[in-house]
Parts: structure tokens; C-alpha cells; sequence
């Protein structure tokens, strides 16, 4: 073989590998592109799952204070049973907040993710509803009899 044929062999296979390395940096790129993608997306998950618990722990709060003053009531002194049931229940509005604050204030945006956020009127409204509902229990226990 001659040295003209040989390096023009070796140019060719040089500028083949130069194509794979090409394609595999186009790839490489896209792959990451995804992967970052794909973690936004995450990140939006995980503060909806946050939000869910805050409604979840507001919801057993206020479910435990009413059933503490209706339980305890006959048992131990009534102010008592009252202090005890207003404790979670006031728990229970400041978890319906927290869960608004924490999905609407989430920290840094992640960048360009495919899901979309819950709307902010929606979380204000379902919250707002329920901390009301958790005011109006706070009432009920100290002004309705017992």
C-alpha cells in the first residue's frame, strides 16, 4: 500500500470518527437535556405531594380537635377539653396555610418542566374554605353547649 492510499485511508476513517464523536455529543446533550427535564418535573411532584400532606395533617387536626372535645369533655374539666381541642384545630388552619404558602413559595423554579403547576386561585380557595371551616369549629366548640 502505497503512503498517498494510506493516509488518505487514514483521513477518511479520521473524519468517520470525527461524525461519531458528532452524533455522540448531539446525544449526550439531548440525553441531559431530558434528564434535566425530567427533574423539573419531579420537583413539581414532590411540592404538590408536600401541599397534599399539609391538607392531609390540617384535615386530621381538625378532625382529632373536634373529637377531643366531644370525647374528653365528660372526662377530664371541660376548659380542658376546650384548650386541647382549640390547640388542634388552630394546628389544623395553620397547616391549610403552611400548605399554600410552602406550593406557592416553593423556592427556585426549576427549569422548563413538561407538568404544569396547580393554580394558584384553586389552592387559595380550597384552603381558605377549609381554614374558615376550622375557624368556625374553634367557635362551635366554645359557643355551642356541650
Amino acid at each position: 500500500m502505497t503512503d498517498s492510499r494510506r493516509a488518505e485511508r487514514a483521513h477518511a476513517e479520521l473524519a468517520e470518527s470525527a461524525s461519531e464523536l458528532k452524533e455522540s455529543a448531539v446525544l449526550q446533550t439531548d440525553s441531559a437535556d431530558r434528564r434535566s427535564q425530567l427533574a423539573a418535573d419531579r420537583t413539581i411532584f414532590a411540592a404538590e405531594r408536600t401541599y397534599a400532606a399539609w391538607v392531609r395533617t390540617g384535615l386530621s387536626a381538625l378532625v382529632a380537635g373536634v373529637g377531643a372535645k366531644a370525647l374528653l369533655e365528660n372526662v377530664v374539666d371541660p376548659r380542658l377539653a376546650g384548650a386541647t381541642a382549640s390547640l388542634l384545630i388552630l394546628f389544623s388552619a395553620f397547616c391549610f396555610m403552611a400548605g399554600v404558602w410552602r406550593e406557592l413559595d416553593p423556592g427556585a423554579p426549576p427549569p422548563m418542566p413538561d407538568v404544569r403547576r396547580l393554580p394558584p386561585a384553586l389552592l387559595i380557595g380550597i384552603n381558605g374554605s377549609l381554614a374558615l371551616t376550622a375557624l368556625a369549629a374553634l367557635v362551635g366548640i366554645w359557643v355551642v353547649p356541650g
